[in-house]
């Protein structure tokens, strides 16, 4: 599932201390056999703030592909593509990615006559250390540090982003519900191309503004996913809150607190005949 990130302090604590001591009885994961990879199509909808503190939002019917991939060190499953390079009882070290979309000024109220913002793509490395699990659930605390690189005939660094979440996954028959929560961290640079109004830019309702780096507020992240023979089933919403967040006096930030959601529907059309063992949380 994708990440999710801020739970308050007692729920936190709460599901850590529940975790630290199931994790004890160390319950064996099931092993099953599985393609090496699965490859299919659908198609999703989403709709997503044009950035965070926006008060517009943009509705996207998008394809939707379906890649499995189960091998040694390349992988690609619900918990995301990523290459894995420390595989410990406990600690499991990847690569994490993420991605926003393009806003166009000329959609946007807030940002007119200012520069558009090209979609950006984030990757970096991102440790998991599992806190406890049972035989159908399980909760990582997951440390992901990426760069966000704008995506365009000239890509330049926009800027680094850090979002340590708590992430407890749920299997409740068929389905797997992903809980997601953590606050959200970037620099100077990065505040600085979402939510800086440079003074050329700057209007009697839009003053200029320098964005520092730092805290950028929280996320919570629900999602669900349903695997029914070739056909594949998930959703999510998602919370974001920015109150208290280092830009939010910026005059580009419309509103402090905003929901995403999504849903999609793919089907397998392809798999490999060689199998792998794998387990199953």
């Amino acid at each position: 599932m994708s990440r999710l990130a801020f739970v308050s302090g007692g729920l936190v604590a709460a599901l850590a201390a529940t975790g630290l001591q199931a994790a004890e009885e160390k319950p064996a994961p099931r092993t099953v056999d599985r393609p090496l990879w699965e490859l299919g199509l659908g198609a999703g909808v989403l709709q997503l703030p044009h950035y965070r503190g926006s008060d517009q939002s943009h509705t996207w019917l998008l394809p939707v592909p379906y890649i499995v991939y189960r091998g040694k060190i390349f992988k690609a499953d619900r918990d995301g593509a990523r290459a894995l390079l420390l595989d410990a009882e406990r600690f499991e070290l990847d690569l994490s990615a993420s991605a926003s979309a393009p806003t166009r000024s000329r959609d946007n109220r807030a940002r007119e006559g200012m520069p558009d913002l090209k979609p950006t793509v984030e990757i970096g490395p991102n440790l998991n250390w599992t806190l406890g699990r049972g035989r159908d659930w399980k909760l990582d605390l997951r440390l992901p540090v990426r760069a966000a690189i704008t995506v365009g005939s000239q890509p330049r660094l926009a800027g680094w982003i850090s979002t340590p979440n708590l992430n407890l996954d749920l299997r409740q028959g068929p389905w797997h519900i992903g809980l997601l929560g953590g606050p959200v961290f970037g620099d100077r640079r990065l505040h600085s191309y979402f939510y800086e109004v440079a003074p050329a830019y700057a209007t009697a309702q839009r003053p200029a503004y320098a964005a520092p780096g730092g805290y950028g507020g929280s996320t919570l992240l629900a999602a669900v996913s349903q695997r029914d023979g070739q056909r594949w089933l998930g959703g999510f919403i998602k919370f974001d809150q920015l109150s208290g967040a280092r830009f939010a006096d910026s005059p580009l930030v419309r509103q402090h607190s905003q929901w995403s959601v999504g849903v999609a529907v793919s089907w397998v059309l392809a798999r490999s005949d060689q199998r792998v063992s794998v387990n199953e949380e």
